[in-house]
């Protein structure tokens, strides 16, 4: 059986997040050590206690998110697990690129802090929002979209699960979006409780600020391949992992094209990696004869085979 270690994206986070990994494992321990001393602040505390409104801001939960899948994923690592690919979705292809031995982990939490910034920054709060609508095809929701834009931005950002897509762009025409949404049958509309519009064009500036961040890091060849979020292609080498990153703060997280290259790869059973098991319950939707499995607590830890 071929598995797969997936790794989770923003929406994941929580409080108390990784706090019972650092109690137990030594090797836990020393990644939030190291993610305190590059960040400059203690992450850890933030990750363990909250502040809420603190542990929200994308910028601290972006390299919180990635610092307790690392913590995860070193502790399978040392207990003898290993994937035979990986897959991230939008930030947990920075952990998933830890993972496969291309991006050192201080690399990538101090760039995903970063990213998290340029992401904020990219548009003044207020005039940016995010919605889920189930119950329509991609198709759909893009012919929704291109009708009600008009003159602003609104597009598909995530496609998540069949039925299951977000859409993200300025707020009055994601708010003309779900309405459309729900005038055509939509089974429901969701806005999601986001800072940012993420994965759509309004990030360009964010993308560009990124890319010069990125091109300062060193990308190994990857250990294991990876299935990126832009194309659903397997990749092998630094570069390309490096483009991936830099074309995914503007383009869709097709996590459904991901899924299904990951199970033409003969991949049945698929490991979250980090906090929550979102991803989890997004594959089963997409192959309802996948395996899947959470590690982000201990008691995960301790009961994965």
């Amino acid at each position: 059986m071929k598995s797969a270690f997936v790794f989770p994206g923003q929406g994941s986070q929580f409080t108390g997040m990784g706090r019972d990994l650092a109690e137990h494992s030594a090797v836990a321990r020393e990644t939030f050590a190291t993610a305190d001393r590059v960040l400059g602040f203690p992450l850890s505390r933030l990750c363990f206690e909250g502040p809420d409104e603190q542990l929200v801001l994308t910028e601290n939960t972006q390299p919180a998110i990635l610092t307790v899948s690392v913590a995860a994923w070193r502790i399978l690592r040392e207990r003898g697990h290993a994937p035979a690919l990986v897959a991230g979705h939008s930030l947990g292809e920075y952990s998933a690129l830890v993972a496969a031995g291309s991006l050192r982990f201080e690399d990538a939490v101090e760039v995903v802090r970063l990213r998290g910034r340029f992401m904020q920054e990219a548009v003044p709060p207020g005039q940016g929002a995010m919605a889920a609508i189930l119950g329509m095809d991609l198709e759909q929701v893009e012919a929704l979209c291109r009708e009600v834009a008009g003159e602003q931005v609104v597009a598909p950002a995530n496609l998540n699960a069949p039925g299951q897509v977000v859409v993200a762009g300025h707020v009055d025409a994601v708010n003309r979006a779900c309405e459309a949404a729900r005038g055509a049958g939509a089974r429901r509309v969701i806005e999601l409780p986001v800072s940012a519009p993420f994965h759509c064009d309004l990030m360009r500036p964010a993308r560009d600020r990124l890319a010069l961040e990125l091109e300062r890091i060193e990308f190994g060849d990857l250990e294991v391949p990876l299935v990126n979020n832009v194309e659903a292609a397997l990749v092998r080498t630094g570069e390309e992992a490096r483009q991936g990153l830099i074309r995914q703060v503007t383009g869709a997280v097709r996590w459904i094209d991901c899924v299904q290259a990951l199970a033409a790869q003969s991949v049945s059973r698929y490991v979250e990696v980090g906090p929550g098991r979102v991803l989890s319950g997004l594959i089963r939707k997409i192959d309802a004869t996948a395996e899947t499995a959470a590690v982000g607590n201990w008691e995960q830890v301790q009961g994965y085979e």
